[in-house]
């Protein structure tokens, strides 16, 4: 097979599998519990490779993830209310589709950065199109937002993907091969989840388990297979394709809870959702 084609297939495959992710702990009814399961199966899928395949972590690593894995646990306090409070179908592309353009705010305004034309064209549609999302439905008055909790932590977390974006990359620039921190960060990703779900379901735990184990393992499964698509697919292609690729996990989002939760998508929001991808897409491609 063509390699471009590969890398296009895996940049899809990497998409549908992180809508697929988060789409199976929404449908596991006990948000906190599916996640904990999630981050637990991920780390244990990541065990072979930490005991056999990459080095231990050099002191510098260990730094950066002692930075890094809180950061990534407050994404999940964060991505735990909004999927609680709010559907998929408008929690999820607001989230992912919100950081890309809350990262090309700041380094524009913050930072000085200067974008090209296609990258503050694809700036202002992604905006345009989180801002139609987030709107009331007709008639109902913006202070009596029906989905104003959701929204606001659907926000907050697309600042942790944000916030983790660059204490990831500061990892992998430390650790020399990205494969070693990418496995020992999934490694001790679950420590802080698995630790709250133990105190908040105490004496509950075991039937939690129980009842939603097969949604957390299979979000787990995706996790790492979402990841390792994409970075096969960097290596075959640029990397800016390949994340606009990887972009339209917020369409794939928007459809699994319409389809499978009985979400009311509606028009508004499937053309949101189709002008969001194509600002992200604008925006990693210029």
């Amino acid at each position: 097979m063509n390699g471009t084609v590969l890398a296009i297939l895996l940049g899809l495959c990497s998409a549908v599998t992180l809508a697929a992710a988060n789409y199976s702990v929404k449908a596991g009814s006990d948000i906190l519990a599916s996640r904990a399961i999630l981050q637990g199966s991920a780390s244990v899928l990541m065990l072979p490779v930490v005991l056999f395949l990459v080095p231990a972590p050099t002191p510098a690593l260990w730094g950066a993830l002692a930075i890094t894995v809180p950061v990534h646990f407050l994404y999940q306090l964060a991505l735990i209310g909004a999927l609680k409070h709010g559907d998929l179908s408008l929690v999820f592309p607001i989230m992912r589709g919100g950081a890309p353009m809350l990262t090309g705010i700041s380094a524009f305004l913050l930072l000085g950065e200067r974008l090209s034309g296609l990258e503050m064209t694809g700036l202002a549609v992604a905006t345009g199109a989180v801002i139609l999302f987030a709107l009331p439905p007709r008639g109902v008055r913006l202070a009596a937002h029906p989905d104003r909790r959701a929204l606001g932590l659907a926000l907050l977390t697309a600042s942790g993907i944000a916030l983790y974006n660059v204490t990831d990359a500061r990892g992998v620039r430390l650790a020399g091969n990205p494969f070693s921190f990418i496995a020992w960060l999934f490694l001790f990703d679950c420590v802080g989840i698995l630790a709250l779900t133990l105190v908040r379901r105490r004496g509950q735990l075991m039937e939690a388990v129980r009842l939603r184990w097969r949604y957390g393992v299979a979000g787990g499964v995706l996790s790492v297979l979402s990841y390792g698509a994409a970075l096969y697919a960097f290596t075959l292609m640029e990397t800016a394709k390949v994340s606009a690729l990887r972009e339209t996990s917020v369409l794939f989002g928007a459809l699994l809870g319409a389809v499978l939760l009985k979400e009311g998508l509606g028009p508004r929001r499937i053309m949101a959702a189709l002008v969001l991808v194509a600002g992200l897409a604008l925006m990693q491609l210029g």
